[in-house]
């Protein structure tokens, strides 16, 4: 890895680009500015791309060959806020080298996962080695919704003949790390329901018995919506579920046991077999989460109101605008005579799935793996990005990839990344503008 790809990193991880709350909007445009003075070094044109929320750093490399095919690479430079200060070990601004790890808020998620796109694109086009056209989309609002890039995308008529997101992992196989290729992300809807039975709390040894609860009302409510003791949810939540290809699932016996998994997080599994269906039930499965329950008092009341959020993560094939009616639906049903249902939210990503005999895929697949000295494999992920369905709605075949790993800590105190991650990353960004010339729009 060269040390101008980390001297980069460091630079950029000392801008406090929170976009969750308590960062500046001078922050947020700074490490966009970033970015441009990345591409106009490398010969580039650049425009910030302001308007309806945090500025997106919009650019393009051209390659030396007009009729190139053109690549768009996507990331994002906003991160989330760093929390409780004292737990971590180091300035989460003031970036750290240790342990052959960079620490700072941002080194995993996203700026360090995704800047050997950037880096390894204008590396090649100042030396007029850039096989690809390159375009650069890196925006300030994928922790908290991403509706500015959704917008900008939906106007945008010049399109790509391929898309790269590095904004994911590395997959942990039987054998070791391999690079990944995400084919299969999920979407989610989010809804918060509030129950109301009285005009105000009531005395329980008074009222209690006579009168509607809430806690009662919203607990039987929950329990009609709740997966069931092997953690399915109910049929009509898994309505237009695509089932995985046979190449997916071969690839999956490639990697490591779902037990290893959730032994390694610490998670208790919900069912004696769910360790051996993680994979499908993560990646290609529906699954119904309370995220929160808010509720009465301790003392002798019978709660007037109460409310929940919950969040059901859509697998490839569901759509959200189809799912969240059903979800309000049977909530509303499961609703004791008497009781007021309100709705509330309705946050919602779509889920996105690409074909692994998609031409695209299979090149990005045998570009990663030779640059990485690893074969590649094709997983899914449980969590959701909104972009990527964006793209495939576009039309443009995308490669969600990445060289993040689970204790990276993303989101919590001490987050970092690997200094191999990161030669890994850029040598993988090379393979892939390589591989990429081939393909015509």
């Amino acid at each position: 890895m060269a040390d101008a790809l980390l001297d980069e990193l460091l630079d950029w991880l000392r801008i406090p680009s929170v976009s969750t709350g308590g960062g500046l909007p001078a922050d947020l445009q700074r490490a966009a500015e970033w970015v441009l003075e990345r591409v106009d070094g490398a010969g580039g044109a650049t425009t910030l791309v302001a308007g309806d929320g945090n500025p997106i750093a919009y650019g393009e490399l051209r390659a030396s060959a007009a009729d190139a095919p053109t690549v768009l690479i996507y990331g994002h430079y906003d991160v989330q806020s760093p929390g409780n200060a004292g737990a971590w070990r180091s300035d989460p601004f003031e970036p750290e080298v240790r342990d052959g790890r960079v620490w700072a808020r941002g080194a995993s998620d996203d700026k360090g996962n995704f800047l050997p796109l950037l880096h390894a694109a204008c590396a090649m086009a100042r030396a007029e080695e850039l096989p690809v056209h390159v375009r650069v989309v890196v925006e300030g609002e994928e922790e908290a919704g991403g509706e500015h890039v959704a917008r900008w995308l939906a106007a945008d008529e010049t399109g790509a003949d391929a898309a790269v997101v590095f904004d994911s992992d590395m997959a942990a196989t039987r054998t070791g790390l391999a690079p990944a290729v995400t084919v299969g992300l999920r979407g989610v809807v989010m809804v918060t329901v509030e129950v109301r039975t009285a005009r105000r709390d009531l005395h329980s040894g008074v009222y209690g018995g006579s009168v509607l609860n809430a806690a009662h009302a919203l607990h039987a409510m929950l329990a009609a919506v709740l997966p069931g003791p092997d953690g399915t949810v109910r049929d009509e939540l898994r309505a237009g579920i695509v089932p995985p290809a046979p190449a997916e699932l071969e690839s999956w016996t490639r990697l490591a046991p779902g037990d290893q998994l959730l032994e390694a997080v610490g998670g208790r599994p919900l069912s004696p077999d769910a360790g051996t269906r993680y994979h499908e039930r993560n990646g290609a499965d529906a699954a119904l989460d309370v995220n929160e329950v808010v509720l009465g008092e301790p003392r002798t009341v019978v709660p007037a109101t109460a409310r929940a959020t919950l969040s059901l993560r859509l697998a490839p094939g569901q759509r959200a605008a189809g799912v969240l009616p059903v979800l309000q639906g049977l909530l509303r049903d499961a609703a004791p005579a008497g009781t007021e249902v309100t709705f509330s939210g309705g946050h919602s990503a779509e889920p996105a799935l690409f074909s692994v005999d998609e031409p695209v895929v299979r090149l990005a697949a045998d570009a990663m793996g030779r640059a990485c000295g690893t074969p590649a494999v094709f997983q899914r992920s449980g969590g959701s990005i909104p972009i990527v369905a964006d793209l495939a709605a576009k039309g443009i075949p995308t490669v969600v990839s990445g060289f993040a790993l689970a204790d990276d800590d993303i989101h919590a105190p001490n987050e970092s990344y690997r200094l191999e991650s990161l030669r890994l990353g850029e040598a993988a960004a090379r393979g892939l503008y390589g591989a990429f010339a081939g393909l015509r729009g």
